[in-house]
């Protein structure tokens, strides 16, 4: 009987606080999401570093009007350089470019009809040491 009133209060205290037990029990059955998806689709990202932790790059991505601007930021403190990569969608296909900094950077770009960005980090090389991709639009 205690184990039912304890049980009974606490579901009304998390009433209370206003926490919901209906979307964690949804959560639980719906399909995973990864944090970088889960973050949505316009805002901040990152850090996301290179493979050996060596480099890493953050931003801000977001939508005005028809074009979809992505501000980067990248460190690394070596005598090699860094790389962020970006890989979107548009126009019906997939493109992919890179960036080299050495230091800290920043930059921006931006392109129209862009429905998704992805991105990644490495660090000695285009191809080396490379953290996973992430998304980070759409």
């Amino acid at each position: 009987m205690r184990k039912v009133l304890a049980a009974t209060a606490l579901a009304g205290s998390m009433a209370f606080a206003g926490l919901a037990v209906a979307p964690a029990a949804q959560a639980a059955t719906s399909a995973p999401v990864s944090a970088t998806q889960a973050s949505g689709s316009m805002g901040s990202w990152g850090k996301y570093y290179s493979s050996n932790k060596k480099a890493y790059t953050y931003g801000k991505t977001y939508k005005s009007g028809k074009k979809v601007y992505t501000h980067w930021y990248g460190k690394e403190s070596s005598s090699k350089y860094g790389y962020v990569w970006f890989k979107y969608y548009s126009g019906g296909k997939w493109h992919q470019f890179y960036r080299q900094w050495n230091g800290s950077h920043h930059a921006k770009w931006s392109g129209k009809g862009i429905k998704k960005i992805y991105t990644w980090t490495c660090w000695g090389g285009k191809h080396k040491y490379c953290g996973s991709q992430h998304r980070i639009y759409g």
